[in-house]
């Protein structure tokens, strides 16, 4: 239990940063399933609108350091080589 008001204050806002992060972390990844939804659907149009709405949540979720850059350029070169056609594992 925090005691001094200094550590009541930080536990309040880890609370409040903890929910943030982790509804930025459920829209990047709902983004990326609905991108391998439209890939399963052999939409093409839908698919790149998919990827490009995808690839903006991971650079943003990247921005604001929910994840490391390199870990943001392996997911959207992951999904870049499928929806180009190029099949690697997820």
């Amino acid at each position: 239990m925090a005691n001094s008001p200094q550590a009541r204050k930080r536990a309040r806002q880890n609370t409040v940063h903890r929910l943030r992060n982790a509804s930025q972390r459920a829209r990047m990844r709902t983004a990326i399933k609905n991108f391998l939804k439209a890939m399963e659907g052999q939409d093409t149009d839908k698919a790149r609108s998919a990827y490009r709405n995808a690839a903006s949540l991971i650079d943003k979720a990247t921005h604001k350091n929910l994840h490391h850059k390199n870990r943001a350029a392996r997911l959207k070169a992951r999904l870049n080589n499928r929806l180009r056609g190029i099949s690697t594992a997820p």
